[in-house]
């Protein structure tokens, strides 16, 4: 089992596909491109074989190069370990082998298309200069669409080169069925033999037989070299004499006597869907007959031929001249009887209706009511709505006899494709890919542990068959769900850690304030605050209490002034005359006029003379308007928000007088409490 391994460290093998004579198919994922592919795994008996495996690379990278409609894609090919691996395009449909085991026969019109198809994918790969050498129902792949591609060119040469003794091991028995007489005899291939396949296909999709058949490879080769061209019966299986012309043509023995191409064949099959009942090809058998040590002596005649009498030559002679002069008298009879008068009615003959447009129901009660028998066929339309027809065979007004057969063809609606798996796709990229199938798509959030951003399911499920167009769901991940945010303030740092740990999320704890009278080692502010949503893994920024009193030896106590609800000037100046040392700490408010909203120790309580007294100063959180103060007001207006100069820029462009113009960063800018700026000052620097 190699499911889940990875070739080249790209390719990643999901799971199995089938298998077949030459290799096992698996549905992998380029990891690289995010595209699923199938990717051909070969048996390991042909690994072993060095001469395989050189032609192998040489006939797949040839295929490579190949880029049709009807020719599946390959995209790469390599070795991982004893390995042999090509990646190719995942065709989302059945083999035409399944449909032809479910069908046993096929309509007309669909084998004629089919075949069209096979043959316009081989003309393009015969103008490449490359044979298929191994034309089967296995491989020839039908999308939803009804899109046939011939798939295996890259290891039909390789395989053919090492098996096509018949006594080797590893023939493929459903190959043999297929292969063309020259094929079979080890003689040299041209395009044709590519064309005597087609044909055995064909024959098999009209009949639902083999024409030749036996109980081992070496019976049915042989037959395929000697045994008479096989006919289809139209009579008893309802195949246009013009198909059955074509089919008989393709398998002459001699290559000589099929058609010249691929091209010509895909042009004989369309001049037959249009006129069925017109034999172009005569039927014919140019079978040799059995290879010389096999050849039967032919039986004597029982009637022996004996040469004529001489009496007996006048009187042959005499009468044969007598039976012209009675043909011709007769023939000049029934000109007279037949271009003298009217002709007769031999049949009556009608007008085919247009019955393209309207539903199956309605399209089939005016052929009745026409006089006409109705054969209903099923296909998929982009334009046409369901149950209604698309077109029909003959076209409208055609001249026929009554109770003829006209085909209508019913739309199914939309094709339906394969939903592509997205998961663990981006969005972004799922969208994309699944707008590029026309699909319509509809993305629904929801908390997850995946990656933000990803699809973590799609609804309708991967693989499901939907029509183009449809609606699809992507369920993305947005993320692992938030938590509230809780109050770390007061807390101790161990503490705080632990709480947050078990949510999830990371402290910050750097950044250090001294904040009086508080104990050590305690949180005293968060951002973002409490009550906030925020998600596993985000970071919470705290400040650290690291206040420890400062008490000078032989120090006496002193009052604390109050100084909550003052400017910040008076509130610095009361405190230093008070002998106390002053910190200050910030609250943004965005209505704040620049007061003192707290102090620790409080107003009125003894502490030692010359310790620390924290205020805490409301801010707007904004840089101020100075523009037309002095240079002592803008300093006092720019403390008093939190802020100070770091420098003082002079200019005179707006002329002299030593009043400040601005700072930079300018007014109204939102600006952390406690940074540093520069005040703009017009005039002559002192």
């Amino acid at each position: 089992m190699i499911e889940q391994q990875t070739f080249n460290n790209r390719y990643r093998l999901d799971r199995s596909l089938g298998e077949g004579g030459m290799a096992r198919v698996y549905l992998g994922i380029d990891t690289l491109l995010r595209r699923r592919v199938a990717i051909k795994v070969l048996r390991e008996q042909y690994a072993a074989d060095e001469e395989f495996v050189r032609r192998f690379y040489q006939e797949a990278e040839s295929a490579a190069k190949l880029s049709h409609p009807n020719i599946v894609n390959t995209y790469d090919v390599g070795r991982e370990g004893d390995l042999y691996y090509i990646v190719m395009e995942l065709v989302d449909g059945p083999s035409l082998a399944e449909i032809i085991s479910a069908d046993q026969k096929l309509p007309e019109p669909v084998a004629i298309d089919y075949a069209v198809q096979i043959c316009t994918g081989l003309a393009y790969a015969h103008r490449q200069g490359l044979l298929h050498r191994d034309i089967k129902p296995a491989n020839i792949l039908v999308t939803k669409d009804d899109v046939v591609k011939l798939s295996d060119f890259g290891i039909a040469r390789a395989i053919s080169q090492q098996t096509m003794a018949l006594t080797k091991p590893g023939l493929v028995m459903g190959s043999i069925y297929y292969v063309s007489p020259e094929q079979a005899q080890g003689r040299e291939m041209h395009e044709a033999s590519d064309l005597y396949s087609v044909g055995v296909v064909l024959y098999q999709m009209l009949t639902g037989t083999l024409p030749y058949t036996g109980e081992s490879p070496v019976t049915v080769a042989l037959k395929h070299i000697a045994d008479p061209v096989p006919t289809i019966d139209t009579g008893s299986l309802g195949v246009s004499p013009a198909l059955a012309a074509i089919v008989n043509k393709l398998l002459q023995k001699l290559p000589e006597h099929r058609f010249g191409s691929a091209s010509e064949v895909a042009s004989a099959l369309r001049e037959a869907r249009e006129r069925p009942s017109v034999a172009a090809y005569r039927i014919e058998n140019d079978a040799p007959g059995l290879p010389a040590a096999l050849e039967l002596p032919p039986r004597r005649s029982k009637m022996p031929d004996r040469e004529a009498r001489d009496d007996e030559q006048p009187r042959r002679t005499g009468s044969n001249v007598a039976m012209l002069l009675v043909a011709l008298a007769a023939a000049t009879a029934i000109g007279f009887w037949i271009f003298g008068r009217p002709l007769p009615d031999f049949g009556a003959t009608l007008a085919v209706g247009n019955y393209v447009g309207e539903t199956d129901a309605q399209a089939e009660q005016q052929a009745v009511n026409d006089g006409l028998r109705t054969q209903i066929f099923h296909s998929t339309s982009d334009t046409v709505p369901l149950a209604h027809v698309i077109r029909q065979n003959p076209a409208p007004g055609t001249k026929v006899a009554k109770s003829s057969v006209v085909e209508l063809f019913i739309s199914n609606g939309l094709p339906t494709l394969g939903l592509r798996d997205v998961r663990g796709f981006s969005a972004l990229d799922a969208e994309s890919i699944l707008e590029d199938d026309k699909f319509r798509v509809r993305l629904m959030p929801k908390y997850d542990n995946a990656p933000k951003g990803s699809v973590i399911d799609e609804r309708p499920s991967a693989g499901s068959r939907v029509r183009e167009g449809s609606s699809i769901t992507l369920i993305v991940s947005n993320g692992p769900e938030p938590t509230l945010l809780p109050n770390f303030v007061g807390m101790p740092v161990d503490r705080a850690q632990s709480i947050a740990a078990r949510l999830g999320i990371t402290l910050d704890t750097a950044q250090q304030v001294v904040i009086p009278g508080e104990p050590s080692n305690t949180i005293a502010s968060q951002d973002p605050p409490p009550g906030q949503s925020i998600a596993r893994g985000a970071v919470v920024h705290v400040a650290v209490n690291t206040f420890s009193p400062v008490v000078q030896p032989n120090a006496g106590a002193a009052v604390v002034p109050p100084v909550a609800g003052r400017d910040y000037g008076d509130a610095v100046a009361a405190l230093q005359q008070a002998g106390f040392e002053v910190y200050v700490q910030y609250a943004v408010e965005p209505t704040s006029n620049g007061t003192v909203i707290g102090q620790q120790p409080d107003g009125g309580s003894q502490a030692p003379s010359g310790s620390r007294v924290a205020i805490t100063l409301s801010v707007p959180g904004e840089v101020p308007d100075t523009e037309g103060m002095s240079v002592s007001q803008a300093r006092a207006v720019l403390q008093a928000a939190g802020y100070s100069i770091a420098s003082t820029r002079y200019t005179t462009e707006e002329g002299a007088g030593g009043h400040a113009i601005g700072t930079e960063p300018i007014a109204g800018t939102t600006l952390a409490p406690g940074s540093s700026l520069v005040l703009v000052v017009n005039g002559a620097q002192p």
